[in-house]
């Protein structure tokens, strides 16, 4: 067996040298990727327009293919044209050159403003670029280089392509090609020159026109006369002549009208500093020949006064510091701190003031409070022992409620110095003066801010108005906060968030944050237990278009107003049982004419609020004995019996008749009740309510449990509609709350007469239905009796505690979008100031943006810096606008017609790259730019400090004719920071009888950089 094996073992290797080379493999991938884009052949375009390649679309496709194992990159660029048609095209085909030799010769594209670097320098619409794929990569040496050229002359050869195909070699900073573009019998060769220093002799035409004819080699004489293109880059960097108009906002001013000045409740605007660094301004001779015009190292007559186009761009400066940008910005990054208030300002100052004095005391002498409420107990047990009249054990709740409820403290004015009395000298005594984040100054003009009703002149009842009358009309910009989910910009909300922002930027940061947010606690804490309403929000249950610290201060508001009429309501019946203590029940009498025209106006609706009712013994409990109640008032028999015994009750809690309908046992009236309101209820109540309901499942007992938690208004309802109506049945219900399920129909009696006859809908008589179940439970209660629907005190406590508990970063979380919502409008109400249609265009898709992003409930960080980003550079561009208006003088302008295209000169710069200059030097825009360049020389180049203080206009008319300019040891511009020339001509090579084709060398001259980019086409066939 090993003898057997040994054979096998062994490896027999043959090379077969008949296989093809890496090199052949790299041509051939060439080969593939150009058939694959279908570049074989001549593609005929048409002639180019100018300006095309700024205006134009530019389209790209990529590719890798490999050498061994160096990835390169295949990119074909391309100027997206229609094609001429295919008649014309056949035509054309047989003499034609190929389409960029044809474009090396076009003028109506020079010096494009925005292009790739071999659009500029050689004027292609299209061609392919293969580089190395990694951008560390680079084809350093010669060997290399001609091995790539030559793989790419094979390639373009054997598909016949006719598009210039291009090596990037060196590194890639350089920006340095070598390429080839092959016709029928006819080739171009692209080559380019890189060097750091300048040789002197080329820094002039004559010079360059030295190496343009040396390297055409021409046989003809005398040389076919040579076409010139120049440009000329002058760079405008000193504004000193005009300071920047926007001044950092100053954190002592509480008030101002200044630019950047600081106002509660308006946002800043505008960049601190000047947003344009850089002023460009090319002046071209865009069709020059050669002996026209001298330039050499002695005398040069392109003088760029005299220069026929001029064009100008701006620089932008990188990041400008923006106020609105960075308020924004600031507040957001409150967001991702962890630090609780409490951890801020430190606990016992929290746990004092944000409590009170009762919390204080309840924590200390909790013994012995638990001790008399025992002693209170015992009390009440034994006089209930004794078997006491209800008056007296009434008496004696009445003055045991008055020991254990706090005592209202008058207030002789709803003043600042009242509501922050106590948080202060806690303050004082914890931290100092000194240490407190926030002044009184600071503080006290953001509460009146904040609570404008502190600062007037009110009444001792404690009561406030809320004051519509500015309100905003329901305009669109009013309407954002519905696509942020933010509040209303009159609203405190809003105000707050704005005053968070600005302390937070201006006043102790996070700190002052924190302390401006325990104040705010503390005064709502203040208005609940005071009764004072929360001014800057609407009445009505929480709006839930908003965000939800919007709705938790609705929500307390509704609170503080069913409080406030619960205890106006015990007030009156205090007084009116005072008066007739034997009958309460003539109280209604005494308020009879005001109470019925009241309930006149009421008709047609379907019940009436608690809160509106005027009747003074329309009073709710809380915990009320049902049984003593319905003894006193003879309803437990009613309960016992049918609707016969219910007749005798006494009818309460009646709002008005309703209509025709009587009642079907009795045919008395049917009247409407006095019902109470459905809980308000915000989203996040709803999220919980429905989460609640959702983890019952689907079984029937589930089911049936839902449907008995969702009917607890609808029980309030019967028991209120059994009070006002004795002797009622459940479809006498059914016809006043949901007359859909009480059907009629015409049917002829026994006496041969057509009556109408009802009954039940079907959904109505199912067996254990709930609109049943709750008609049997519901008791003859009015609404004033009964357990109240909504709990305010609770829910004002709930609401209470989530504000206490809120942490910095989660107050930033629910304020954002207010924020957001009022640098939105503080940039369109800039804009509308300038009128630039670019922005406007941007503020709409901000406003989209936001509005997606912001109405889910957590928003990711990402998105939220990328719609402040957005508003960052709305604002960034409106300061361009206004730095290049102050510089231009457009408010200067007298005529009308000029202060008008100075204007729309302005607004191009900002949206276009590069702008033509109307008249060049001679127009009105060209005159203004002479003078920036003027002043700016002088200030640089000039000694003489009076020299330089001359006003631009003197000198103007100094300097104003070429004589003088001549004279004048001073130029009007600086050197150029960059020198363009583009020399073409059509000459045979190599040979005479050549075919005579293009020949182009683009050179660019700067202070570190010169660069020469030279076609030279050859003819292949007859040489």
């Amino acid at each position: 067996m090993a003898a057997d094996s040994e054979p096998e073992s062994e490896v027999f290797e043959i090379t077969d040298f008949t296989t093809a080379s890496e090199w052949e493999r790299f041509i051939s991938k060439v080969e593939e990727v150009l058939n694959d884009w279908k570049l074989i052949g001549n593609s005929l375009g048409r002639p180019l327009e100018k300006g095309i390649f700024t205006s134009g679309t530019w389209e790209e496709k990529s590719d890798e293919i490999s050498f061994a194992d160096f990835k390169f990159s295949v990119t074909h660029h391309y100027l997206v044209q229609e094609s001429v048609d295919k008649e014309g095209k056949d035509e054309i085909l047989e003499d034609a050159i190929p389409q960029s030799m044809q474009d090396l010769l076009c003028m109506n594209n020079d010096f494009p403003p925005r292009a790739h670097c071999l659009v500029r320098w050689y004027g292609l619409r299209e061609f392919v670029v293969i580089a190395p794929a990694a951008h560390s990569d680079a084809v350093l040496s010669e060997s290399k280089c001609n091995l790539l050229l030559s793989s790419v002359s094979i390639a373009l050869g054997n598909t016949g392509c006719q598009v210039p195909l291009f090596v990037q070699i060196h590194h890639k900073w350089r920006r340095m090609y070598v390429g080839e573009c092959q016709g029928p019998g006819i080739r171009t060769d692209f080559e380019m020159v890189h060097l750091r220093k300048v040789p002197n002799q080329y820094t002039h035409l004559s010079g360059l026109l030295d190496i343009f004819k040396s390297k055409i080699g021409c046989p003809l004489t005398p040389l076919p006369p040579v076409s010139i293109a120049i440009r000329f880059t002058y760079v405008l960097q000193d504004w000193q002549q005009y300071f920047w108009p926007q001044q950092p906002p100053d954190i002592d001013a509480l008030v101002g009208g200044e630019v950047g000045g600081l106002e509660f409740g308006k946002l800043p605007f505008g960049a601190c500093e000047d947003p344009i660094s850089e002023l460009h301004l090319a002046t071209t001779w865009p069709h020059l020949t050669e002996g026209i015009i001298v330039d050499n190292d002695v005398y040069s007559d392109l003088d760029p006064i005299q220069a026929p186009h001029w064009s100008v761009r701006v620089r932008k400066a990188d990041n400008p510091q923006c106020l609105l940008g960075d308020f924004v910005t600031e507040f957001f990054k409150i967001c991702r701190r962890k630090e609780s208030t409490d951890e801020i300002l430190g606990r016992s100052t929290f746990e004092e003031e944000g409590r009170g004095d009762l919390l204080f005391f309840l924590k200390h002498n909790f013994k012995y409070l638990a001790l008399f409420f025992w002693h209170i107990l015992w009390i009440f047990i034994y006089f209930s022992y004794l078997e006491l009249s209800w008056k007296k054990i009434a008496d004696i709740t009445h003055a045991l409620s008055k020991l254990t409820e706090p005592t209202p403290v008058p207030i002789h004015k709803l003043s600042v110095s009242n509501m922050v009395h106590t948080a202060k000298k806690k303050i004082r005594k914890h931290r100092g003066l000194e240490e407190s984040p926030l002044n009184n100054d600071v503080l006290n003009t953001i509460l009146l801010f904040l609570f404008p009703d502190a600062a007037s002149e009110k009444t001792l009842d404690g009561t406030t108005s809320i004051d519509n009358s500015n309100l905003p009309s329901e305009s669109e910009d009013y309407n954002l906060y519905n696509q942020f989910k933010s509040a209303p910009s009159d609203s405190l909300t809003y105000k707050l968030a704005l005053c968070l922002c600005m302390i937070n930027f201006y006043h102790g940061g996070l700190k002052g944050v924190a302390h401006l947010w325990q104040e705010f606690v503390l005064e709502m804490r203040f208005r609940w237990e005071n009764n004072f309403l929360i001014p800057g929000l609407t009445g009505g249950p929480p709006d839930l278009r908003c965000c939800l610290l919007h709705q938790k201060l609705q929500m307390l508001n509704c609170c503080i107003e069913r409080k406030k009429a619960r205890d106006e309501g015990k007030k009156t019946s205090d007084n009116i049982t005072n008066t007739y203590p034997g009958d309460v029940g003539k109280a209604a009498d005494l308020l009879g004419p005001d109470h019925r025209k009241d309930t006149d106006k009421e008709k047609g609706e379907v019940g009436k609020s608690w809160d509106s009712w005027s009747d003074s013994d329309e009073e709710f409990f809380e915990c009320l004995s049902d049984t003593e109640e319905l003894k006193g008032n003879g309803q437990e028999s009613g309960k016992k019996g049918g609707p016969k015994e219910m007749v005798n009750l006494k009818p309460e809690g009646r709002l008005h008749q309703h209509g025709r309908l009587t009642l079907l046992h009795n045919g008395e009236p049917l009247y409407i009740p006095v019902t109470q309101e459905p809980a308000p209820m915000t989203e996040d109540l709803l999220e919980e309510q429905s989460e609640v309901l959702a983890k019952l499942g689907t079984s029937a007992e589930g089911a049936h449990l839902r449907a008995r938690m969702q009917s607890a208004c609808l029980l309030s309802d019967m028991e209120s509609f059994k009070a006002a109506n004795p002797g009622c049945i459940l479809e006498d219900f059914v016809r006043w709350y949901s007359p859909r399920d009480y059907i009629e129909e015409e049917v002829i009696d026994e006496k041969g007469d057509v009556i109408l006859k009802g009954e039940l809908s079907a959904r109505m008589k199912i067996p254990s239905n709930m609109w049943v179940e709750a008609w049997e439970t519901a008791k003859p209660i009015p609404a004033r009796r009964q357990r109240r629907l909504f709990d305010d005190t609770r829910e004002a406590e709930k609401v209470l505690h989530y504000l206490a508990f809120q942490k910095p970063a989660d107050l930033a979380r629910h304020l954002l979008p207010c924020v957001i919502h009022a640098a939105v409008l503080k940039v369109k109400e800039e804009e509308s100031l300038e009128n630039i249609s670019s922005v406007k265009k941007i503020i709409k898709q901000i406003i989209s943006h936001s509005s997606k992003v912001l109405h889910f409930p957590n928003p990711e960080d990402k998105k939220l810096e990328e719609i402040i980003h957005q508003i960052t550079n709305v604002e960034a561009i409106i300061a361009r606008a206004r730095s290049l208006k102050a510089k231009f003088g457009t408010e200067k302008c007298e005529q009308e017609e000029e202060k008008e295209d100075l204007e729309r000169f302005v607004s191009c710069l900002l949206e276009q790259p590069e702008v033509l200059v109307t008249g060049a030097g001679r127009g009105h825009a060209g005159r203004i730019i002479h003078k920036l360049f003027v002043t700016a020389q002088r200030l640089t180049e000039s000694s003489d400090e009076a020299a330089a203080m001359a006003p631009p206009e003197e000198e103007l008319k100094r300097v104003g004719c070429p004589e003088e300019r001549r004279h004048n040891p001073v130029s009007d511009f600086p050197a150029p920071a960059g020198r363009e020339l583009i020399l073409r001509t059509t000459v045979p090579r190599p040979a005479p009888y050549s075919k005579a084709l293009p020949q182009r060398m683009y050179s660019v001259l700067t202070k570190e950089d010169f660069r020469l980019a030279g076609a030279f086409s050859s003819d292949t066939s007859f040489f």
